[in-house]
């Protein structure tokens, strides 16, 4: 019978110590947990997951306030470029070159693709609530062993984006990160529900916000309930899209807004409506670029007969604050404008350098507010 060295048997008892020892890190690495999703569906995910399908481009920028390469994690992405903005996506590049390398997956803006979602292999699909798959698609990710989780950043932002985040944050072994910026979101929101509660009694100004501005000939696209609508609410405006809109965004005929000749009226554009000749602001624009494009979508036929045109209430606002956890810059800046009798002293400079410094990890650049004049 063969007999073992001493030498072979201490170094056999080394291995099985260090496999005793790395099995809780292992155990971890290859651990689960249970999260309750946006659509209240409890899910066992891998934690972290190594490989997630994200089908929005600003999933990306949440995911950035809280890893520091939320590049490594992407199996797909649609590569909806322009939901980041240009400027902003090459300085995702410039620091995580592999980006440009990640399988593309259909958006949210457009049609699903079952196909596409399976060729990447992911070990966890997050998914916009009300865009994605099907219920019996999701039973299909599942039969494949493929955890699928919906989040929330445009239908009712203010009350599914920090549910979503933290979602976002137990998917990938980063909730302590989530809950920090989380935090921070809700005491700055608290500035400002706290002091309209206290001192805003007066009548809520009426607001006109016309979102993707000029990105077509007709006036004029608008939130309804929910979405935009939303944050004008919180801040202590009316948002009147709200009156006339059944959903969280549509369509308003420029004889309705002129007829309600709102005091307050805030364009939202981006790269994405250069093409169209429509209103351009965020990185990569001047103030005087993005200011000319706010007075040509201002000077268009009606709306320069509005009050709040006179009065020097026209402000834009970049369509990438929107949708994403950098909706606490639009809260503020909503705030300033839509209340300057409440709000004149927030700075939301300060906010956002404070993001860029504390959690974002690809820092995000301005002009992405300015007012007309």
């Amino acid at each position: 019978m063969f007999m073992p060295s001493s030498r072979c048997r201490s170094f056999a008892l080394s291995v099985l110590t260090a496999l005793v020892v790395a099995a809780p890190a292992l155990a971890h690495a290859q651990g689960t947990v249970t999260v309750t999703d946006l659509k209240k569906r409890t899910v066992s995910v891998p934690s972290p997951a190594k490989r997630i399908l994200i089908d929005d481009g600003r999933f990306l920028v949440a995911l950035s306030l809280i890893d520091p390469d939320p590049v490594s994690v992407l199996a797909g992405w649609p590569r909806d470029i322009n939901r980041v903005g240009e400027a902003t996506y090459q300085k995702f590049v410039a620091r995580y070159p592999k980006l440009p390398s990640i399988a593309q997956v259909s958006s949210s803006a457009g049609t699903f693709s079952m196909e596409q979602a399976l060729a990447v292999s992911p070990d966890v699909a997050v998914f916009s609530l009300g865009q994605g798959p099907t219920d019996d698609q999701v039973r299909q990710f599942e039969r494949a062993g493929i955890a699928v989780v919906f989040i929330d950043f445009f239908t009712r932002p203010l009350q599914n984006l920090e549910p979503s985040l933290l979602l976002l944050g137990a998917i990938t072994g980063r909730s302590s990160e989530a809950k920090a910026f989380a935090d921070f979101r809700r005491a700055r929101l608290a500035r400002i529900t706290d002091r309209l509660k206290a001192k805003g009694g007066t009548a809520r100004p009426q607001v006109f916000l016309e979102a993707h501005a000029g990105i077509s000939p007709e006036c004029c696209n608008s939130p309804g309930k929910g979405n935009i609508g939303d944050y004008i609410d919180l801040v202590g405006g009316h948002n009147i899209g709200a009156d006339v809109l059944p959903g969280a965004a549509g369509r308003l005929s420029l004889e309705y807004v002129i007829s309600r000749n709102p005091a307050v009226y805030i364009l939202t554009g981006g790269p994405h409506l250069e093409k169209p000749g429509g209103f351009v602001v965020g990185p990569g624009y001047t103030d005087e670029r993005s200011r000319a494009s706010l007075a040509k979508m201002v000077g268009r036929t009606g709306l320069s007969s509005l009050s709040a045109v006179s009065a020097g209430r026209v402000h834009g606002l970049s369509h990438q604050l929107l949708n994403s956890p950098l909706d606490l810059i639009t809260v503020e800046v909503l705030a300033k404008w839509i209340r300057p009798d409440l709000f004149a002293d927030l700075t939301p400079e300060a906010t956002m350098a404070q993001m860029n410094k504390q959690f974002l990890a690809v820092p995000i650049d301005g002009p992405l507010w300015l007012n007309l004049r």
